[in-house]
């Protein structure tokens, strides 16, 4: 193992609850049992072909295990080129993809329970747009056909379904979700621990690693080239030049980028890389450093004491979080409302 000591970058704040509304427009088509995929479409998936039979029904509109593979697609894309789902996620892939087919078709029904309208022009607009996701016309009517039984008709009232699910969520959970800098800013003052860090040290290392059961010989060959790396390291003046040493002679993890570990929790170092950096200067290389068999070096770019990261620096990343966690729970509120008068079977 490579210096195991030196940990992953310190993460940031807040958390984020249940995943995002997955994409309800029309998607190009699967392949059946019966016909084979045009050149837009994905191919096959071994671990799910479809027939066109019920999965579930929704105050009576069925869904199909059409509707549910397309879904599961846009779950998890890399079926397409895996030909099929991993067994051991495919139950989970399928239960969150029927839920979603379900929902969807409960806020489309909510939405003409409302008497919502798209106007035409909007709606030839994303017909026109979906229409120029196919290569030629005739790779559109073959779509037609193999999904909508050829029917001009049927692919529009699927476009409009489309808008009206995007119009009912914007208007229900989007516009709803918004957040003020003025929230934001209470969160921050009401949370202070949340944006506390712990003391950090930003530096590159050069690094020379014999094997721990290495001979007497190998190992002081190995301390020669790390006092020979450490010579030219203390001549460079700057992160290029140190990180471009890095990569030519560092047997270290991080050579491939060029020695940086980016912020580090003094905690998560050894006392023995500690001590040094307390008393150097940024841009200050370290003296050479033995840890069992191991050389190494570090050039120290960033020291930050413990502290709150300030508002201004968090700002944009908290309103980003706190919108989602606020969107998240309006759909997943929404979802709770439609379903408690519904008749949902899943067949």
């Amino acid at each position: 193992m490579r210096f195991l000591f030196f940990a992953a970058v310190l993460c940031a704040a807040l958390s984020t609850a249940l995943g995002q509304v997955a994409s309800h427009a029309p998607t190009m088509p699967v392949t059946t049992a019966s016909n084979t995929a045009t050149p837009t479409s994905p191919g096959p998936v071994s671990s799910m072909q479809v027939t066109g039979k019920p999965v579930a029904r929704v105050n009576g509109a069925v869904l199909t295990d059409r509707d549910l593979l397309r879904e599961m697609l846009a779950m998890f894309p890399y079926a397409r080129v895996h030909n099929g789902f991993p067994k051991s996620e495919e139950a989970e892939i399928r239960r969150g993809a029927m839920q979603m087919i379900e929902y969807e078709e409960l806020v489309y029904q909510e939405a003409e329970r409302r008497k919502m309208t798209i106007p035409a022009a909007r709606l030839d607009k994303a017909e026109a747009a979906y229409r120029s996701q196919f290569q030629s016309d005739e790779d559109f009517n073959q779509y037609l056909k193999t999904e909508l039984h050829g029917s001009i008709q049927l692919f529009r009232q699927q476009i409009r379904r489309s808008l009206l699910i995007d119009a009912l969520l914007k208007a229900e959970v989007g516009d709803k979700s918004k957040v003020s800098l003025a929230e934001a800013r209470a969160y921050y003052d009401k949370n202070p621990k949340l944006f506390h860090h712990a003391e950090l040290f930003e530096f590159q290392t050069i690094s020379i690693m014999p094997a721990e059961n290495a001979s007497a010989g190998v190992k002081q060959q190995a301390r020669q080239r790390a006092e020979g790396a450490l010579k030219q390291a203390k001549a460079t003046r700057s992160f290029q030049e140190f990180g471009l040493l890095a990569e030519k002679l560092s047997e270290d993890d991080y050579r491939v980028n060029m020695g940086d570990h980016k912020l580090v929790e003094r905690e998560k170092l050894p006392q023995e890389m500690v001590q040094p950096a307390l008393a150097m200067q940024p841009g200050q290389v370290s003296n050479l450093i033995q840890i069992g068999s191991f050389y190494f070096f570090f050039r120290l770019n960033a020291h930050v004491p413990a502290g709150k990261v300030g508002f201004e620096e968090v700002k944009d990343r908290l309103l980003k979080d706190l919108q989602k966690t606020k969107y998240d729970q309006l759909r997943a509120d929404l979802d709770k409302r439609l379903r408690l008068h519904a008749k949902v079977e899943e067949v």
